[in-house]
């Protein structure tokens, strides 16, 4: 791995540890988790390395490879945010003292195995993190530990309205198994293929957006989808509470029908996603225990679809994108990732046709983008085990 070359020219001696957290796709179910819904996930063979050895003066001292600058704090003492990439880290340093008292830092070199955006790369970089910060300090995180301290270190700390389906698809994955997590109380089902499943690959179809605008749209999608229902409680005449703690999953779907009407137009289609997007993964997991795929794959597309029109995200590269997947044979299903403003789709696809699959995407997609020749990249990716299993299977050895 370059990182445990980059350590060794940068340190003069080999990195002790290697970190890992793999990145997650969502195939049904985004854009619901921040308000209690349930989501399916599958944790990739790609992820976020971090080669470390402890620092002996408590300092944290980090590089990136995907950013410029070098970044320290304190491990007993995080700074405040500066705004730049290393906020996560320093929110997971603060996230982990609460819980801890932290006496060792690490020096380290942070390099991430896919351009940024949509993976959950946040999530992953902050998982790895607090591994290796938890090492060196002798501590050892439960799963809930690790997926909670993640969770806020990037609500509370960074301050983004996300909910909690990177952290438990990156942590609690198993290879070929789909999690299928309800978000309201964390409980969990790891769904194995049924028996009657084509063979797939998940396809990663870069857009070359590593960065747009319109990204800030991710907080205000939450906040409608809140107010709409916060609206709904009120019209139908039941306890609305504190908007902060409103949940969509606390207004049934009947109320919604019933009240749709009267609510602003953004305001009812970001209820629309979340109610559709409920459903399609109830039936996504159904279909995927069955191991009928094309079932699933149409799932993925109509939640797709959903993302667009009801949920109103997606630069237009991206959506350009997935209109190409939606007329290209041997793409069973698939979306964009993550808040749909800039970064990647992704697609379950039928191995023995990836060849066509990515010579197609590519012409199509810089025949509308030819700007993103040199940037649009192709990846072919595999479910993998999430942290908790990587480190049963250590603890087993």
């Amino acid at each position: 791995m370059r990182c445990e070359e980059l350590f060794y020219e940068t340190y003069g001696k080999e990195a002790g540890g290697i970190a890992f957290a793999p990145y997650r796709v969502c195939p049904i179910g985004a854009q619901s988790d921040h308000n209690l819904g349930k989501i399916t996930g599958l944790a990739i063979d790609k992820g976020i390395y971090i080669a470390y050895n402890p620092s002996q003066n408590g300092a944290v001292e980090l590089q990136s490879m995907q950013f410029a600058q070098h970044v320290k704090w304190s491990a007993g003492e995080p700074d405040g945010k500066a705004g730049d990439w290393a906020d996560y880290l320093r929110g997971a340093t603060w996230a982990l003292n609460k819980a801890y008292k932290l006496s060792a830092g690490i020096c380290g070199v942070i390099e991430g195995t896919l351009p940024v955006g949509g993976l959950s790369s946040s999530a992953a970089v902050i998982l790895a993190f607090l591994e290796a910060l938890s090492r060196v300090n002798g501590i050892r995180l439960t799963p809930q530990e690790l997926i909670d301290i993640a969770y806020d270190a990037e609500k509370n700390y960074v301050g983004i309205n996300l909910g909690k389906l990177d952290q438990n698809c990156e942590v609690l994955s198993v290879k070929d198994r789909l999690l299928y997590l309800d978000c309201v109380d964390g409980s969990y089902e790891l769904i194995p293929a049924g028996p009657a499943m084509k063979p797939y690959k998940i396809a990663l179809f870069f857009s070359g957006l590593e960065r747009c605008l319109t990204g800030s749209k991710y907080n205000v999608r939450v906040d409608e989808l809140r107010a709409g229902v916060y609206a709904l409680k009120a019209l139908s005449g039941a306890d609305y509470g504190s908007f902060s703690t409103t949940n969509a999953r606390d207004v049934s779907f009947e109320v919604y029908r019933q009240y749709k009407d009267r609510l602003p137009a953004a305001w009812a289609k970001r209820c629309e996603h979340w109610y559709t997007e409920f459903r399609c993964v109830e039936e996504g997991a159904e279909a995927w225990r069955r191991g009928d795929i094309e079932a699933f794959g149409r799932l993925s597309f109509e939640s797709g679809w959903s993302s667009i029109y009801n949920w109103e995200s997606g630069a237009p590269e991206q959506i350009r994108l997935y209109e190409i997947m939606r007329e290209t044979g041997g793409i069973y299903g698939g979306r964009f990732s993550g808040a749909g403003f800039k970064g990647f789709c992704i697609a379950l696809i039928d191995p023995a046709k990836a060849g066509y699959i990515q010579e197609r995407v590519e012409r199509e997609y810089l025949t509308s983008f030819p700007e993103m020749k040199g940037k649009y990249g192709f990846f072919l990716c595999e479910s993998t085990d999430g942290i908790e299993a990587r480190y049963g299977a250590e603890s087993e050895k």
